[in-house]
């Protein structure tokens, strides 16, 4: 089983591998784009990659069945941004006339605001969910020229003025402020904040919303280092004549003015350029190399999330008003970078952040040798211990057997405590006796109503007679119970009609006034003769049954007999409150009450439980029955 999920999840990850290599429309050109994935970037891009990848492994493990297409839009520069309006209209023409998708996957801010720019009124009613997107966006320029200088207006896509179709997802909220109050903080002289951003549209789009947010600031300056005019090396220059008292906030820098990508070593050519200078991220550029730190969105791979959402949209009815998700901001420090320049985070005390590269603690490097070490001193301590209350108990045992005297006062001591036992015992009983005191005393009392005929006034005087037997004999067998453990009792066994005693056990309580509750038999059998201690039988049913009716309130409670090879099967089942699992295996025990507050001395079931080990019989609670309690004895089929 485990070799077939390693080759199916196998096939499946080439599929992908497959699908995104190649245009998805020539794979599935033929069938419904029942969920149609558009992609900012090509299929080699890593981030965007992972999250598809990750969104069809989820949603093939929810069950997804609905057909997924991809189509890439292979979006790289700014400058190339006037063409990202006709890529997404030219992947949308090829499915929304004839094979409309019943959802649209987003990934990348490209393919958010291209879809965004549609006036195509087919959308109207297509959900929508967006992934790797922020919520400050720009609206695409017309044309490249004017891409390189456009300074455009940072939009809220949460602020209602934005065309939003059913969509939901996960937004990126960069906050402006938040880093501004923390340079402050820890730079209280800092007159000039530097921008760094490059030639994406992430890029661009966060330099407007810097743009727009530093004007509430008038006693900072913006310097906008805008990567749409910059190479690495001319960047390089304008970091070395920044002028004092600037701190350097990094937006976005992997694309720039010639459309050249730069690995994570370009934060290091950029750091050499000035030393110095204190350098946050918005996101988390720069992060973990140059960048002290900032308070940036808990970036993660998404895709399974998305996938859960995509199964919950379809599941939904048309209507279904869906809420985009805003991924949490945190604080975040590089513990190193902190530490060279000694730069010192109590001002920040009562705020909420983490480092990373931090190194790890002593106890954390060795806490696994160390718990070792504990472990072994406890359990030598635990040794000594043991070892020293053997020694002493059998000191003491010797002394007790030199000391006759100490002997003898223990004994009379043991028989006093036996005494004081037998006592409590016999004093704890009154409960057992009432069901049949109750039965006398509530056909006692229709009896004294009058108006009935001689036949029922005799039926009422049987189920009396019955019942002041039954107490008698109960009172006799409560007495001679108390001697089980310490005496043979002898049982005397009889033949008996075990179906027409339960009837009639429960003809009696089913009479009585006292119990709100409906007592009823079942049973597969109309008669089986057997040989029973019908006395001890009686007082266990009995006492089982008063047990229900107590800790049942306006229920059922019902009596169950079968048979098997060797035993006699009795159940006494209720819809009452219930045992708790963890009291099932000591109701038995002597003076066990399960409520406090409930009449009884908690003997009776442990009563019944010395009396059937006494004729060779189990009894337990059913721990399978959840509709109240149910305890099952046995009896032996005696032969």
């Amino acid at each position: 089983m485990a070799k077939f999920s390693i080759n199916k999840q196998y096939l499946l990850s080439l599929a992908l591998v497959f699908l995104l290599v190649h245009p998805a429309s020539a794979v599935f050109a033929a069938a419904r784009p029942n969920i149609l994935i558009i992609n900012s970037y090509n299929a080699d891009a890593q981030g965007t990659s992972n999250n598809i990848s990750e969104f069809m492994d989820e949603y093939r493990r929810l069950g997804g069945t609905e057909n997924v297409v991809i189509e890439n839009m292979n979006c790289q520069s700014f400058q190339e941004s006037p063409k990202w309006k006709g890529r997404m209209q030219a992947i949308l023409d090829k499915y929304i006339h004839s094979l409309r998708p019943r959802l649209i996957v987003l990934v990348g801010q490209e393919a958010f605001i291209s879809y965004q720019s549609q006036e195509n009124p087919l959308l109207k009613d297509i959900p929508v969910i967006c992934g790797m997107v922020s919520r400050r966006i720009i609206d695409l320029p017309v044309d490249s020229a004017r891409a390189a200088n456009w300074q455009p207006r940072s939009i809220d896509v949460s602020d209602g003025n934005v065309r939003d179709p059913n969509r939901g997802g996960y937004l990126y909220n960069y906050d402006e402020d938040a880093n501004i109050s923390l340079i402050k903080k820890l730079y209280p002289q800092t007159k000039n904040i530097a921008f760094l951003s490059d030639n994406s549209y992430g890029g661009v789009a966060l330099q407007a919303f810097v743009r727009q947010e530093m004007t509430k600031y008038e006693d900072l300056r913006l310097i906008q280092l805008d990567g749409r005019h910059h190479t690495l090396y001319t960047i390089v220059d304008e970091l070395r004549s920044l002028p004092p008292h600037t701190v350097l906030l990094i937006g976005a820098w992997k694309i720039d003015a010639k459309g050249e990508f730069f690995m994570r070593n370009a934060s290091y050519v950029m750091m050499d350029a000035n030393p110095e200078l204190p350098v946050f991220t918005l996101s988390n550029a720069g992060f973990g190399s140059w960048a002290l730190g900032g308070v940036m969105p808990t970036y993660f791979i998404f895709g399974r999330s998305l996938a859960r959402e995509a199964v919950e949209v379809l599941e939904k009815p048309k209507n279904y008003d869906m809420k985009a998700n805003f991924v949490e901001n945190q604080m975040m420090f590089d513990y190193i970078r902190i530490n060279d320049r000694k730069l010192s985070l109590d001002v920040l005390k009562g705020s909420d952040y983490s480092y990373i590269n931090k190194p790890l603690t002593l106890y954390e490097q060795y806490k696994y040798p160390l718990w070792a070490f504990v472990t072994f001193l406890l359990l030598l301590v635990i040794g000594f211990i043991v070892s020293l209350w053997f020694f002493l108990r059998t000191k003491k045992l010797k002394d007790s057997l030199e000391v006759s005297e100490q002997e003898l006062r223990v004994a009379k001591e043991a028989a006093e405590e036996a005494s004081r036992l037998k006592s409590s015992f016999l004093a704890n009983i009154s409960h057992e006796i009432r069901t049949p005191l109750n039965a006398i005393v509530g056909f006692s009392e229709v009896l004294l109503g009058g108006g009935y005929t001689p036949e029922e006034q005799k039926q009422y005087m049987s189920i009396i007679q019955r019942n002041s037997d039954l107490l008698l004999k109960l009172i006799n067998d409560i007495i001679e119970v108390s001697t089980l453990e310490s005496e043979n009792v002898e049982f005397k066994y009889q033949e008996c009609d075990v179906v027409e005693f339960c009837n009639q056990l429960l003809l009696s309580l089913n009479f009585a006034d006292s119990s709100e509750n409906h007592f009823r038999f079942a049973s597969s059998l109309e008669s089986y003769v057997a040989k029973v201690e019908v006395q001890y039988l009686q007082q266990v049913i009995l006492n089982l049954l008063s047990n229900a009716d107590k800790f049942t309130k306006q229920g059922t409670i019902t009596l169950e007999v079968s048979v098997n090879e060797s035993f006699i099967d009795f159940a006494v089942a209720d819809t009452g409150c219930g045992i708790p699992q963890e009291k099932q295996q000591v109701v038995f025990e002597r003076f066990i009450k399960l409520n406090d507050f409930a009449q009884g001395t908690g003997l009776g079931l442990s009563i019944c439980k010395l009396i059937i080990q006494k004729w060779g019989g189990e009894i337990w609670v059913d721990p399978a029955y959840s509709k109240g309690a149910r305890f099952v004895f046995t009896h032996p089929i005696v032969k």
